[in-house]
């Protein structure tokens, strides 16, 4: 079974279980008045590590995401991840490529993922002729894509010492605290911690190359 075929066949059964999980509940009257008042000591889900939506993004190059509308922070945030990607001018060069590749509805049904997504400057560090070439390898350009994608929406904190593995299968290293940290040594994280519906989002200065 090819990489892409495992890629998608995961995907796609993290779509089918977040779909199953779906239900809701009843509370008796006698609660009410418990729920009414919630216990101050209590965290907000994006306080103990859930998956809900956190104002926190960082990093240079947040300023060039649009203030409103459906590119911004708050815009992206209602959207998958691909859907998103594509509403933000920075990431113009990467969704092109993500459709060379056919990837975008994988990753917008995947669940909970995180994405290293090159910026457009990442993308024309690399010689036109090769860049080229790789846009037109769908193969090879689906194990580069599928390279910056690991399971799970992953935090700063988790980035500080972070030793994920990547869809694509292979390892992605991230070291760093505060708001400076790199992906496998030398890919630098220019606006992080970027929340879409179904994932979270770090984009990077580089574009990661499986070994």
């Amino acid at each position: 079974m090819s990489t892409r075929s495992i890629f998608v066949a995961s995907a796609a059964a993290a779509l089918a279980l977040g779909l199953t999980a779906c239900g809701g509940g009843t509370m008796d009257e006698g609660d009410d008045a418990a729920q009414a008042t919630p216990d101050a000591t209590q965290s907000s889900p994006a306080e103990t590590g859930g998956t809900s939506m956190a104002s926190g993004e960082f990093g240079p190059a947040c300023a060039d995401v649009p203030a409103d509308g459906p590119g911004s922070f708050e815009g992206m945030a209602q959207d998958p991840v691909a859907t998103a990607a594509s509403n933000n001018p920075e990431l113009s060069t990467l969704v092109t490529a993500v459709g060379e590749a056919d990837l975008g509805d994988t990753l917008n049904g995947a669940e909970d993922i995180t994405v290293f997504a090159p910026a457009n400057a990442a993308f024309e560090a690399i010689p036109k002729e090769d860049l080229d070439a790789l846009l037109a390898d769908k193969e090879k350009l689906t194990e580069v894509l599928t390279y910056h994608v690991v399971e799970g929406r992953q935090t700063p904190a988790d980035l500080e010492k972070g030793d994920f593995t990547s869809l694509e299968g292979k390892k992605v290293t991230t070291e760093g605290s505060g708001e400076d940290y790199t992906v496998n040594g030398d890919a630098k994280v220019v606006c992080g911690n970027v929340q879409t519906s179904n994932a979270t989002v770090y984009i990077i200065d580089k574009v990661l190359m499986p070994s």
